[in-house]
């Protein structure tokens, strides 16, 4: 059993998993104050028989890192996963600093397309690896490099951001995009790998500026697309797909189960009519399960 947690954090993300190896994989946080006691002791309850601890950065745009020093004063950041960059801004926050630090130091581990990273995703006799598998960035490809360069230049991040892919074997697959752009995402789909995918964070908190391109949709044919927090009016509603809003939802927990999905909420008044009741209560607030499709449906 594995469990997928995305935070209700405003508008930006936090999310964790609690795999069902050793490992337990925290992808970016937005720390603004309000829920950072809640959460952090969440973190070091769920994490507490876990050896093996990484952060993943996404990409350096503050609301994906915002009170990561708070993380690593409680000892949750063991090894920290980025995009190798040399961001540049005017205003250097402490979050900043502390990304900084981190990024430059002894705790760091660059990731590109395919690499390969004990317990991320290669395991032996003693211990078995995570699921996690980095589908972008290609750091030889043009679009990248010029994002990067956007990136150290202080111009913009979103084109940095890390595709990750947790595949839990025999059964589902979730994916996030962080903030890349729809532009951005139409120009590298020939050099990025794309497979059937259960459920797909929307890239950009689901932000119009951020909306999967439908020739990716079609490749990745998700089962339910995660809506992230912003305002209405900048969102992209992905009609025609199943999906969860994290405004209207709060926290959305997953627990995957063999070659099923169970999907919890912290508002106990969300409901979804699309998903099945099968009568799980492994968490508050239980609104519906799907089995992990292994066909595309779509053309």
């Amino acid at each position: 059993m594995t469990i997928i947690k995305s935070m209700s954090v405003g508008d930006g993300d936090l999310c964790y998993v609690y795999h069902n190896s050793n490992s337990f994989t925290i992808i970016d946080c937005n720390l603004t104050g309000e829920r950072d006691d809640e959460i952090i002791r969440e973190l070091k309850e769920k994490s507490a028989n876990k050896s093996v601890k990484r952060f993943i950065s996404t990409h350096p745009d503050q609301d994906h890192i915002s009170g990561i020093e708070k993380l690593d004063a409680h000892g949750l950041i063991n090894n920290f996963y980025v995009v190798a960059n040399n961001a540049h801004k005017e205003e250097r926050t402490v979050s900043f600093n502390h990304y900084c630090d981190l990024r430059d130091g002894g705790k760091a581990f660059y990731l590109f397309k395919n690499c390969k990273r004990k317990w991320m995703n290669q395991g032996d006799d003693t211990r078995g690896p995570a699921g996690i598998s980095i589908l972008w960035p290609d750091t030889e490809n043009p679009y990248f490099r010029n994002a990067l360069s956007e990136c150290n230049r202080g111009i913009s991040y979103n084109n940095t951001s890390a595709v990750l892919r947790y595949s839990l074997q025999g059964g589902a697959t979730v994916m996030w995009l962080g903030d890349l752009e729809t532009s951005f995402m139409e120009s590298i789909e020939d050099s990025i790998t794309l497979e059937k995918t259960t459920v797909v964070f929307a890239a950009h908190h689901g932000r119009k500026s951020g909306k999967i391109p439908d020739s990716w949709l079609r490749k990745l044919d998700p089962q339910i697309i995660v809506i992230g927090e912003a305002p209405s009016r900048h969102l992209d509603y992905y009609t025609g797909y199943d999906k969860i809003t994290q405004n209207k939802a709060g926290d959305i927990t997953m627990e995957l189960i063999d070659n099923e999905i169970h999907f919890y909420s912290s508002k106990p008044g969300y409901r979804h009519r699309n998903l099945p009741n099968r009568g799980k209560a492994s968490f508050p607030n239980y609104i519906g399960s799907l089995t992990v499709e292994t066909e595309y449906t779509l053309g």
